[in-house]
């Protein structure tokens, strides 16, 4: 498990090479647990296994079988835990691996709710090996990692797979809630570079008070219709065209939700305008802050992960755009399809 500030995302091995006599043995809370993980899609009100995103037939520890990847949100933990006590998980195994933060918040709970010790691991060294493991495996047959080819021309831009097999050094750009960026120089030598707080948590919270949304999902849908060029202050909004000079085109933002300085501006807004408008301005920070740290650190293979990226497709797109055009070409951001959600047809 990993327990983040914001989702809670499982990943749950299921054998497939169970031998009869195995089989006959497994005690009923086994086969009761193994059935309610992989034949629901839903648990509960917020629990999601995405079966998309399965990876079948894989050899883990010398057994063949499936890989499930099942979210919920981190504020229904204790109601997790209570189904682990009701299913009796400890009867069969006395801890679970766990990484993020809440593998300390909610030690104690697991431990006195429903008997069971957290194995913690680092989440840093989790997403480095976690990261190297889903590229080698690949996507069902097929690759894991991509990237857009002509991210700087929206009408021609193109999704190209690509491989981590030589991936050092990277830049590994984790956002989440909030954002942790690394310079990764092998599996076991990487540096924490910095980070912002400004990350998925804050596009949600603030999209949250300004448009009454709900969800994750309902925030990216208001931002796919709306235009942020309509809360967004841009440079054209300020010189009438580019900024030649310093190469600054006339789309570019220049003060982001600087029309809203205006009343009339601030009555024609819709709610989706300022969804996208915050999508973009979370988006474009983040690209920032990974090309400064990228062109320091001398690196020019820039990783995007985490789930603010799932089904996310306005913030992948504009992360490419912006790695390639600030640094001429020199710079490329490369995605996970288990991260961005968006499976091969």
């Amino acid at each position: 498990m990993d327990i983040g500030g914001t989702l809670v995302k499982l990943v749950y091995f299921e054998p497939v090479d169970v031998t009869a006599e195995e089989e006959q043995e497994e005690v009923d809370n086994l086969k009761s647990i193994r059935k309610y993980l992989t034949s629901n899609v839903a648990y509960g009100d917020s629990g999601i296994r995405d079966v998309h995103l399965e990876l079948r037939k894989l050899t883990i520890c010398g057994r063949t079988g499936n890989l499930h990847f099942i979210r919920f949100p981190t504020q229904d933990m204790l109601g997790f835990i209570q189904m682990g006590q009701d299913k009796n998980f400890s009867s069969l195994h006395t801890s679970l691996c766990a990484t993020g933060g809440g593998a300390f918040k909610f030690e104690q709970d697991f431990a006195t709710m429903a008997g069971l010790e957290l194995c913690k691991l680092d989440e840093l060294d989790c997403l480095i090996r976690g990261l190297l493991y889903v590229d080698s495996v690949g996507f069902n047959g097929l690759p894991e990692c991509f990237y857009f080819q002509n991210p700087s021309d929206p009408d021609h831009s193109t999704k190209h797979s690509c491989s981590l097999d030589n991936p050092f050094p990277m830049l590994l750009v984790n956002i989440g809630s909030g954002v942790s960026i690394l310079a990764v120089y092998s599996k076991d030598h990487y540096k924490r570079v910095t980070g912002t707080s400004l990350g998925g948590g804050t596009f949600l919270g603030l999209c949250s008070l300004l448009t009454g949304c709900q969800s994750f999902e309902e925030a990216l849908e208001m931002a796919a219709k709306g235009d942020s060029t309509n809360a967004d202050k841009l440079v054209r909004d300020i010189y009438g065209g580019d900024y030649e000079r310093f190469g600054l085109q006339g789309a570019a933002v220049a003060s982001s939700f600087g029309h809203m300085m205006c009343k009339e501006k601030r009555e024609s807004v819709s709610k989706e305008d300022l969804a996208r408008a915050t999508l973009v301005t979370i988006t474009n920070n983040i690209g920032s802050i990974a090309r400064m740290c990228a062109v320091n650190e001398k690196i020019e293979r820039v990783v995007f992960v985490g789930n603010f990226l799932r089904i996310n497709t306005v913030s992948t797109k504009l992360l490419s755009y912006a790695m390639d055009f600030w640094s001429n070409g020199q710079l490329r951001a490369l995605f996970l399809e288990h991260e961005v959600q968006n499976p091969y047809p």
